[in-house]
């Protein structure tokens, strides 16, 4: 295993998991606490119509992508807000809309293009230095955006009415919250693909929330637990030799269970 640290491309793969932990813990613990893991599900599968609109166009896939889900996340939060009694409904139809839209472009595009296996399970032994860069100014935008706002975050997590009437601009809140969702999205797409992006973004902040006392805790908390299982699942990818998205959200669904289960022990014992 020291060998393996010694290669170019295990490093980068290390440090796209630190860089992506940072993104899961902040941003998926505002997704957690303020319910929004329908609309994120929503979102990371119409970002598929991102990749093929950049694949199509012949254009870089971050960039595109993160504006395609940029757009999709803010149409679909206005879906939201303006038709509540449909939202499941046409969300859902959004949805099918971006993964059909991605796959149509991609069959316009001609050919068959090896690398779109990474943007649906992930591939994070195949990052590259000009993607480190990219998560890392992704990275940036977010934890400044939450920081910045942290307080009116708070504030709306906790009770949204009750922010609103303090003069907290919750609508704005929600949007902006899309937008770090699409981000989110995007950066995490490297480790876990598509498919499973939804697992890692949710899976450590509710192990987490379980745990902490704080919103700020949670966050701090999430981010070490998608790190751990990020590395944990990429070296049992590497010693096993299984698909690295899928390995590490199998790992952090143990983890899941497990705190589960030690918090069923724990409130058994306690009331024997």
């Amino acid at each position: 295993m020291i060998d393996l640290l010694q290669l170019q491309f295990m490093q980068h793969a290390l440090l796209a998991a630190l860089l992506a932990s940072l993104a899961c813990g902040v941003v998926g613990t505002l997704v957690t606490v303020n319910r929004q893991t329908f609309l994120a599900g929503a979102v990371s599968h119409a970002a598929y119509g991102g990749v093929g609109l950049a694949m199509f166009l012949g254009l870089p896939v971050f960039p595109v992508t993160v504006l395609f889900t940029l757009a999709a996340a803010l149409l679909m939060a206005q879906v939201v807000r303006r038709l509540p009694a449909r939202a499941d409904s046409l969300i859902g139809v959004l949805w099918a809309a971006g993964m059909s839209l991605g796959i149509l472009l991609l069959d316009f595009s001609g050919g068959y293009n090896a690398d779109l296996m990474s943007y649906l399970f992930g591939s994070i032994l195949a990052v590259s230095a000009r993607d480190l860069t990219l998560m890392a100014a992704a990275d940036l935008v977010m934890l400044g955006v939450v920081l910045w706002y942290y307080k009116d975050f708070l504030a709306m997590s906790f009770d949204p009415e009750f922010a609103q009437a303090l003069g907290v601009p919750v609508e704005r809140l929600h949007s902006l919250l899309q937008g770090l969702i699409a981000l989110a999205i995007v950066l995490l797409i490297q480790l876990v693909g598509l498919i499973l992006v939804m697992a890692l973004l949710t899976i450590p902040p509710m192990i987490a929330e379980t745990r902490a006392r704080s919103l700020g805790g949670t966050m701090a908390l999430a981010c070490l637990l998608a790190l751990m299982v990020s590395l944990a699942g990429l070296f049992l990818a590497v010693r096993a030799d299984l698909t690295s998205g899928a390995a590490i959200v199998a790992v952090a669904v143990g983890a899941y269970l497990l705190n589960a289960a030690a918090l069923v022990w724990g409130r058994r014992l306690f009331s024997s």
